[in-house]
């Protein structure tokens, strides 16, 4: 079965309510490991904030930032840092509207202000300490993905004013900022075509918003029980949620791995 392979996102769906790997996870992707099947991650996240669950589960494929950085097999072969004169652009109404930003690169995040409250329970939902503050960390520094915090009845006016942008909501606070026509099917796109793989061995599993147009670019789309009716609507099989064994659940429907006995 080397000519298979299954993405998984990482918040909702690898990791729990509580940002673990559940047993029954851990355990199928060891067997899709030993039968020869590829496993990747498919994420929002830079890589260094992910790197301990590529060593954790023996991962060393993965899309990064949604499709701006994409490694296979440990080899970079995607890498493509967004324009810094359209992120200048940006932090300059951000900073007038009393908003804040985080540049994100394969290495690092800084933020563009310090002490915003809406950006410290956004980074708090996903466990994450408030990154040092650089304003001008995008003039010396590429960056691959940048991400808004603003209230969400205050995005539309960015996603109308910037227009050379893919806006992404994320938790209650903004939205992941790629450039027009980048997500993580589009990084899926690169692994595909790097190792051969047919369409109709293709699997991915997502729970977000940033997932819908991955969960189309695959044979398989599936949607974890805890992802919104609007992500499920996308999916080909709805699985069980990420705190009640959805991974193992699907892969097992699927055949792609044996069920307990």
């Amino acid at each position: 079965m080397k000519s298979t392979i299954v993405f998984f996102d990482i918040d909702g769906t690898l990791l729990n309510q509580n940002k673990e790997v559940l047993d029954s996870t851990r355990k199928a992707i060891k067997q899709l490991q030993d039968k020869g099947v590829y496993t990747a991650i498919a994420t929002g996240r830079t890589p260094h904030l992910f790197d301990w669950l590529c060593e954790e589960l023996n991962i060393n494929t993965f899309v990064s930032m949604n499709g701006q950085y994409v490694v296979f097999e440990g080899e970079i072969i995607y890498n493509n840092p967004m324009n810094a004169q359209h992120i200048h652009e940006l932090a300059q109404l951000v900073e007038c509207n009393g908003d804040a930003l985080a540049y994100v690169n394969e290495v690092d995040i800084r933020s563009s202000r310090e002490g915003h409250l809406l950006f410290e329970e956004v980074f708090g939902y996903y466990k994450m300490e408030y990154p040092i503050a650089d304003r001008d960390f995008y003039k010396h520094t590429d960056v691959h993905q940048v991400t808004i915090i603003c209230e969400q009845d205050q995005l539309s006016g960015y996603v109308e004013k910037f227009p050379q942008f893919n806006f992404v909501p994320v938790h209650e606070g903004g939205a992941d900022i790629l450039p027009k026509g980048c997500s993580k099917a589009s990084g899926i796109a690169y692994i595909l075509e790097r190792g051969g793989f047919k369409l109709e061995n293709t699997f991915a599993f997502g729970d977000g918003d940033n997932d819908i147009e991955m969960l189309g670019a695959v044979g398989v789309g599936v949607a974890m029980g805890n992802a919104s009716t609007h992500v499920q609507k996308h999916a080909n099989y709805i699985t069980a949620s990420c705190d009640h064994d959805g991974i193992y659940e699907a892969l097992v429907k699927f055949e792609l791995v044996e069920k307990d006995e």
